[in-house]
């Protein structure tokens, strides 16, 4: 029977040789017992050297192969589905984390068990991971930095696989009619700016966003 763990760590990637290394060792490098946390990768059908920078990381992470691109969803869901955690937070490929940033939102929930979920702010960082600016994540919501209980998610449901694009909008929009995301004022998340970055589509962006307006 597998360990269950307090918290799971989901990584969606795709094509991301360049980033996933940073993103992982930030993961690696948290102020937590190792032994309460897994952090799982979905390689999405990466057709560059992804599986190759995974296995750099072989012991520490669990990784999860789709044989095809599937889209960021589909990704997610094959992690939701896999997780043992209490605790459910996702972390973009290309993004990284302070060192603190699962002990601090963990210990929220921890202490407060009528909270659902908990986000964090984030800071903007450019190539060279220079800061560019501070975001609140209420003002400026993204898609990752946010801690779920998973008896949450369970009684809300997986991703919408039909969002390839504004996933996290419907997902929160479904899950913010039972409960609540509470909100920490400190940018423990680090969001990488880039010009391959999914969200710089505009046109797809809004295709999504008329799709998402359609499901009310």
């Amino acid at each position: 029977m597998k360990n269950k763990k307090r918290i799971s760590v989901i990584v969606a990637a795709y094509n991301q040789e360049k980033y996933i290394g940073r993103c992982l060792r930030s993961l690696l490098r948290q102020n937590v017992d190792y032994n309460e946390v897994e952090i799982i990768v979905v390689d999405d059908g990466s057709q560059d050297n992804t599986p190759y920078a995974l296995q750099l990381f072989r012991g520490d992470i669990v990784v999860v192969s789709h044989e095809s691109n599937k889209g960021l969803p589909s990704a997610v869901n094959s992690g939701l589905k896999i997780a043992s955690g209490e605790y459910i937070v996702r972390v973009d490929s290309d993004d990284y984390v302070n060192e603190k940033f699962l002990t601090i939102l963990q210990t929220y929930l921890d202490f407060n068990e009528s909270s659902a979920a908990v986000g964090c702010d984030y800071y903007v960082v450019d190539e060279s991971e220079c800061v560019v600016s501070r975001k609140s994540s209420v003002e400026d919501p993204i898609a990752c930095g946010i801690m779920f209980r998973r008896s949450a998610i369970d009684e809300i449901g997986l991703m919408n696989e039909k969002f390839l694009l504004n996933e996290e909008k419907e997902f929160k929009k479904r899950f913010e009619m039972k409960f609540s995301i509470n909100h920490l004022a400190i940018p423990l998340y680090r969001y990488r700016r880039h010009d391959n970055n999914i969200t710089n589509d505009v046109e797809k962006l809004k295709f999504y966003d008329d799709m998402l307006v359609q499901e009310n």
